[in-house]
């Protein structure tokens, strides 16, 4: 089964399934064997790039709707 990853309005992003999550060095965050995982959006957890739940004291909105991108344009 393919990673789920799901945008939740006014929330976070959570990854279910087989994944690593990895700086931009490259080096892997320990996930102590987590399968289901919560992205901050909001920008004000005091654990990033995890959710902390502070979007909800934040009143952080963003309201998502799944769409068609365009394709990507060929250099």
């Amino acid at each position: 089964m393919p990673t789920k990853v799901t945008v939740s309005n006014d929330g976070s992003v959570r990854l279910e399934g087989d994944f690593v999550i990895c700086d931009q060095t490259g080096k892997q965050f320990g996930l102590g064997g987590r399968t289901v995982i919560s992205l901050c959006r909001c920008g004000h957890s005091q654990n990033k790039p995890f959710c902390d739940g502070s979007h909800k004291r934040a009143g952080f909105q963003s309201v998502v709707e799944a769409r068609d991108l365009p394709p990507p344009k060929v250099l």
